[in-house]
């Protein structure tokens, strides 16, 4: 893989971890009532039509993170359904 590929994968992993520490808070606190559905829903929308970029373009780095992304994306809208009061 030629550097601009590493520095794309790495770029991407940086911005789709940012929501590990929101991730990590609301398990240890079982709360998730200050979570926006809404921007939820917004970021797995723009991260779905990452992915359909990515494999139109067929750049691995763009697909990979987008889908890493949407994971947690997902995981977070599921946690804040769970902990719902």
């Amino acid at each position: 893989m030629q550097f601009i590929g590493i520095l794309g994968l790495v770029a991407g992993i940086c911005t789709s971890s940012s929501l590990i520490p929101q991730l990590i808070k609301t398990i240890k606190r079982r709360k998730a009532d200050d979570v926006s559905v809404f921007m939820f829903i917004v970021m797995m929308t723009g991260n779905s039509l990452w992915i359909y970029y990515g494999f139109e373009k067929s750049d691995l780095p763009i697909i990979a993170t987008n889908i890493f992304s949407l994971s947690l994306n997902i995981v977070m809208l599921v946690l804040k359904f769970k902990y719902r009061r």
